[in-house]
């Protein structure tokens, strides 16, 4: 079942429920993957991997409007934010954390023979690619810095 399938079946439930934080997130979901799918090149359908990438754009969008929200002070956008966050992660694959993470980073970085801090880009090209989906971005550069900085 695609994504799309998912979605709108969640979107009748959710109807049906009259959820209106599911909704305004689902609802969110099948605008991107209509834009996607309706882009130049992409000939009417959208893959896995530019689904996943497009569910962690939407994340990462509210994420970014949940720190404002937080720093204006204003509770009540940011629990929005943080409900839509909720409804999307849902279709994303379990997200790797912490010591899980560090993990597959520190054999990714064994795989790659980096040595230290200059050999990051080398080492998040490779990660960014196996983790695609898994973690953010942020996260993998993070436990990079961590650990080659420690091989140092």
């Amino acid at each position: 079942m695609s994504l799309e399938q998912k979605v709108m079946a969640e979107l009748k439930t959710a109807m049906l429920a009259k959820n209106e934080a599911a909704l305004r997130g689902l609802r969110a979901i099948k605008a991107a993957i209509i834009l996607a799918k309706t882009s130049e090149g992409a000939g009417g359908e959208v893959k896995e991997e530019e689904e996943i990438r497009l569910l962690q754009k939407l994340i990462k969008q509210r994420r970014d409007s949940l720190e404002i929200y937080r720093q204006q002070n204003r509770p009540d956008l940011a629990g929005k934010e943080e409900e839509e966050i909720g409804v999307i992660e849902k279709f994303l694959p379990r997200q790797l954390e912490g010591q899980e993470l560090r993990e597959v980073v520190r054999k990714i970085i064994e795989a790659t023979g980096a040595s230290s801090p200059a050999d990051m880009g080398k080492v998040m090209g490779a990660a960014t690619k196996q983790l695609a989906g898994q973690a953010d971005g942020k996260s993998i550069s993070a436990a990079v810095k961590e650990l080659l900085s420690q091989q140092v």
